[in-house]
């Protein structure tokens, strides 16, 4: 079951997932801190379409970190623990306005990154501190119209197979890292054009992410435990593809929790009726 997910992940979704929002032409151009690491393990190009000017997004981009304004994505995860408090700032931070290559870029309370470039209204470019090596991080911004922005999110990382630790986080961020870019852009893209953005919805939403992958794990669990019989793979097969829709098609998060529910109640009624359940064996 798991290699039926994972094939199904590696030829439909994460192809869709690697360039979420750009068009050919974006995902093809050359941008800045690609010669920093030219043969990458993970390569996505993800945009959106802001109505602003450069000039009236680049404030919010700079200002992005951890323990700074944040990264306008999945608060309760990527600010925990943040001095500044949960919430990602909803103004811009003078503060926060004036940094200058060679400076760390908080990523979390453990790691950290650095500003490789800065051009402003243009790009930036966060590398890791190693001279980008294994991560290059560029958000560019790209005039469509007067009033309307391409901002273009690149990120290129070579896996450490030598560092368990490090490997660890990177298959999470294979799994992971396309939920994360999008709500930033998304984010970002709010802020500009004034939106509000109610902390309980990105709860809600990151909930039923959570829920839709806990309730696959426990059917693949469930399958290891009990005798294999044709209604658990059923289950596990609806459990992986309910995984697999939310989080990379994507759906409305209301859909995804039904998807979570109807799954749940599948896996309690199949343990139910296995027929260890009855004593056979």
């Amino acid at each position: 079951m798991l290699v039926l997910a994972l094939t199904a992940y590696l030829v439909s979704a994460r192809p869709a997932q690697l360039r979420w929002g750009a068009t050919d032409l974006e995902v093809e151009r050359a941008m800045p801190g690609d010669s920093l690491n030219p043969h990458p393990a993970f390569l996505a190009t993800r945009a959106i379409t802001i109505r602003g000017t450069p000039a009236e997004i680049w404030p919010w981009l700079i200002q992005m970190g951890y323990g700074r304004a944040g990264f306008y994505g999945y608060d309760i995860l990527e600010n925990l623990g943040s001095k500044r408090g949960l919430r990602s700032a909803d103004r811009i931070l003078p503060e926060l306005q004036h940094f200058k290559v060679g400076d760390v870029v908080p990523i979390s309370p453990a790691a950290v990154m650095a500003f490789y470039a800065i051009e402003p209204n243009r790009y930036l470019v966060w590398t890791g501190q190693a001279g980008g090596t294994y991560g290059v991080f560029t958000w560019a911004l790209y005039p469509v119209e007067p009033n309307h922005t391409r901002l273009v999110s690149r990120i290129r990382w070579s896996h450490h197979w030598v560092q368990p630790r490090l490997l660890a986080l990177d298959l999470f961020s294979e799994f992971t890292d396309h939920l994360a870019v999008r709500k930033i852009l998304e984010g970002v893209r709010d802020r500009v054009e004034d939106r509000s953005a109610p902390m309980r919805g990105e709860v809600l939403e990151f909930g039923v992410y959570l829920a839709v992958a806990l309730t696959f794990v426990a059917s693949l669990v469930l399958l290891l435990i009990r005798p294999l019989e044709w209604r658990g793979w059923l289950v596990s097969v609806g459990a992986g593809a309910a995984w697999l829709i939310t989080w990379y098609a994507p759906l409305p998060a209301s859909i995804g929790f039904l998807f979570a529910i109807a799954v749940v109640c599948a896996l309690v009624r199949s343990r139910r009726d296995s027929p260890s359940t009855y004593g056979i064996t």
